[in-house]
């Protein structure tokens, strides 16, 4: 269903065309149902604990097969957030070490994240430690699919990499991405990252196929013509893909504190801006009706995941 062909006759295209058409969208629904079943991701509530757990549960399932798992705690507002790290190497990188360390000059890594705490902040009367925030297209959607990307990277595509890939689990988007905004202050200059690719909110829009490409600052504009150049490759479908310019950096998305760093960024999502003839309005994020029966636009799911992973092993090859 929805399957790739080959964009070209390389063998290292094919592999990721074969690794693109492994993604499974019953397995990341799985995994969705799973995240909004703990009742609430917000890191005030018990079920962001049982989302912890879950999340890493499933990465140590695949250490086998060469992921290190880490994580990094920090605290916002008396707030405990933990950041929840999968990375893997390319074929011709070698590595030890520990939360993500700066690589040698000749090597880079492409992170690819998406936020798995939700909020429900948008209902009257909504009590953080107390209440539902399911959060099934803010964020499970895109927290599932990197989940799914760990699996399908696992099975013969890191052959074909030469750099790093980074899974990142951010915490904490919802309190204005703070816990991204920590992971980039932790970082050493140089930065390392060749690019950071952030997935967020991609199953609601019951009328078109269509993604925004938010980039920060112009030294994402080469990362942006990537991403399209990518769902023009491997002929992915995603229309309309309108690239958006994030003039300061500020939208609410963990690509931003990237972006602002100098490290190139984007980051994908149904819609951000105001309603139009592609995009009804989604009025249940932020809301305790967010939930897995408001996935009205499973192929569009699926093509998100398919542009984010291809655009990422893309740049890593």
């Amino acid at each position: 269903m929805w399957g790739l062909q080959a964009c070209e006759p390389d063998a290292a295209c094919n592999t990721i065309v074969d690794t693109l058409n492994r993604i499974s969208l019953a397995k990341m629904n799985d995994h969705l149902l799973a995240l909004t079943g703990v009742g609430s991701r917000d890191p005030r509530h018990p079920g962001h604990a049982k989302a912890i757990a879950y999340i890493k549960e499933q990465l140590g399932a695949l250490a086998y097969y060469g992921w290190k798992i880490e994580s990094q705690r920090t605290v916002y507002q008396g707030i405990p957030l933990e950041n929840i790290f999968a990375s893997i190497e390319g074929a011709t990188a070698a590595w030890s070490g520990s939360i993500i360390p700066p690589l040698p000059p000749s090597t880079t890594s492409i992170l690819v994240s998406a936020h798995y705490d939700s909020i429900a902040n948008r209902t009257p009367g909504w009590r953080p430690a107390l209440d539902p925030a399911p959060g099934a297209d803010d964020n499970a959607t895109g927290t599932a699919a990197l989940l799914e990307f760990a699996r399908v990277i696992s099975q013969g595509v890191r052959e074909q990499l030469r750099s790093r890939i980074v899974l990142a689990f951010f915490d904490g988007e919802e309190l204005f991405f703070k816990g991204s905004g920590a992971y980039v202050s932790s970082l050493e200059k140089p930065y390392r990252y060749k690019a950071a690719i952030n997935l967020d909110m991609v199953g609601f829009n019951p009328l078109a196929d269509r993604l925004d490409l938010l980039w920060y600052t112009d030294v994402s504009a080469g990362l942006r013509d990537e991403v399209m150049k990518a769902n023009r490759l491997y002929s992915i479908g995603i229309s309309p893909l309108n690239p958006q310019f994030a003039m300061d950096g500020n939208t609410i998305m963990d690509a931003a504190p990237f972006g602002l760093a100098g490290i190139p960024s984007i980051a994908l999502c149904q819609r951000y801006g105001d309603n139009d003839s592609t995009f009804p309005g989604n009025y249940t994020f932020h809301t305790v009706n967010d939930t897995p029966d408001k996935i009205t636009n499973a192929r569009l799911w699926l093509k998100a995941a398919k542009l984010t992973l291809a655009t990422a092993l893309e740049l890593a090859r």
